[in-house]
């Protein structure tokens, strides 16, 4: 069936749950997989959840990302090390999560995607930066598991 699933992470603990699932899939599958994280470009302004809190230079921005792309795609490392199941783990820097996650999968040539969906309804649901999970979902040639 499938046997090289990319597993994208935003660090959140709802990610981390899906890429849990997901490695225990991968197990019982007998597949291996691909951790993936999406890491903003620099800008000057530092954010938290969506609200501006400070000033970063670009070396400092530099320095969190690097931290944030060890730690983030480390527990889907983690996870698999302890599952027994073969794992990489690559991240990129980008505007657009839902474009790189498709793109990693295809360049790493995974066969499913298996991904965490925050759930969002109403207005945060059609708000302006949307579902990354959603946008996935209608632009992947590849299949997309949800994690609720």
């Amino acid at each position: 069936m499938f046997k090289h699933i990319l597993l994208p992470t935003d660090g959140s603990k709802l990610s981390n749950e899906a890429a849990v699932a997901g490695v225990r899939l991968a197990k019982a599958l007998g597949a291996r997989v691909t951790g993936f994280f999406a890491a903003p470009p620099a800008t000057p302004i530092v954010f938290k959840s969506m609200l501006p809190v400070g000033y970063a230079t670009p070396a400092q921005h530099e320095q969190m990302t690097q931290k944030a792309a060890r730690a983030c795609p480390g527990a889907i490392e983690k996870a698999a090390k302890a599952a027994g199941v073969r794992c990489e783990t690559i991240w990129v820097t980008s505007d657009y999560p839902a474009e790189a996650i498709v793109g990693a999968a295809k360049k790493s040539r995974c066969d499913l995607i298996y991904m965490a969906s925050h759930g969002r309804r109403g207005l945060r649901k059609s708000s302006l930066l949307g579902s990354e999970t959603q946008k996935v979902l209608s632009e992947s040639p590849i299949p997309v598991l949800v994690h609720r």
